[in-house]
């Protein structure tokens, strides 16, 4: 009997999110959630899903590596700026709605 071999979770969720569609809609659910570190974690799987080099990163948003990791982090505390670059580098941009009632 041949043994499946098991794809986990986060490696399916990285498949999914190259799809610009998915990450996009991915990200806006993040946002969504009451607690703020699920969009830092949100964006970090993104960023790792579009094969981001966080060298490279780094120099495309004017920020350290190190600042980088820490904004991704789940105890980053990011200023708006540093979110607006990032998704910036990595394809997407905020967009402001009116909250259906």
């Amino acid at each position: 009997m041949k043994k499946k071999r098991l794809i986990d979770y986060q490696e399916r969720l990285l498949k999914k999110l190259s799809d610009e569609e998915f990450a996009a809609e991915y990200l806006n659910q993040a946002l969504v959630d009451e607690d703020p570190r699920m969009f830092l974690l949100a964006l970090k799987n993104v960023v790792e899903a579009q094969g981001e080099d966080i060298t490279a990163l780094s120099k495309e948003t004017n920020s350290t590596r190190t600042s980088i990791y820490r904004i991704l982090s789940v105890k980053g505390n990011p200023k708006f700026t540093n979110l607006i670059s990032l998704l910036d580098s990595v394809g997407f941009e905020v967009e402001i709605k009116p909250k259906h009632k």
